[in-house]
């Protein structure tokens, strides 16, 4: 989770202080390491959730912002926090009808990574915003960093230095012990966790 979340924020956007990122799905592992590697490089970041179900774990998790999309018009709330510019860097594994909301909360040459498809249906580019905005929309893997060694190497001594420090901590929901897998497995299902479920072996 740190690895896909570090190609694209670190790697890749170099997000530090004075940068807004929004990370739809928040609550997700990746979202919940999305939201430490932001704040580790010194950029705000914006998580985007659903409902108010999740929002005060998120700000425990270390969220500066949490938007509770089904509730409110997020891309409004996103211009309020950006002082109306909009954040530089969006970091999305939805995709879907509402990917226009996103162009729309990104700045003037702002960047979206897609690196997944949660949404079901086909994903609008909204082209007159596009043009207006002119912003870049990359679709991203985990293989822009894990494909040579020498980013490997880098994007694992960053994370293990996070580790060590503090400033990262993976978020675990529920540990379940091997003879409980069907559970396991049962609970997953259900969407309702908050960061990793645990296995032990």
């Amino acid at each position: 989770m740190y690895l896909t979340a570090y190609g694209a924020l670190i790697q890749d956007a170099k997000v530090g202080k004075g940068d807004f990122v929004i990370i739809p799905a928040a609550s997700s592992s990746v979202g919940l390491a999305a939201i430490q590697l932001t704040n580790y490089a010194g950029a705000t970041s914006i998580a985007l959730t659903r409902t108010s179900a999740k929002k005060q774990q998120l700000l425990e998790a270390g969220a500066a912002h949490v938007i509770a999309t089904e509730e409110v018009d997020w891309v409004q709330e996103v211009k309020r926090i950006t002082d109306n510019k909009g954040a530089r860097v969006a970091f999305d594994p939805v995709g879907g009808p509402d990917f226009p909301k996103l162009i729309s909360a990104l700045a003037f040459q702002g960047v979206v990574y897609i690196y997944g498809a949660l949404a079901e249906g086909t994903t609008p580019l909204p082209v007159l915003e596009m043009i207006a905005k002119m912003p870049i929309d990359k679709g991203y893997s985990v293989w822009l960093t894990t494909g040579a060694e020498t980013s490997r190497k880098a994007a694992v001594e960053y994370i293990l230095k996070g580790l060590e420090n503090g400033a990262i901590k993976p978020v675990i929901d529920r540990t379940f012990s091997f003879n409980d897998m069907v559970e396991a497995h049962r609970y997953l299902e259900n969407s309702g966790q908050f960061g990793k479920i645990v296995v032990s072996v």
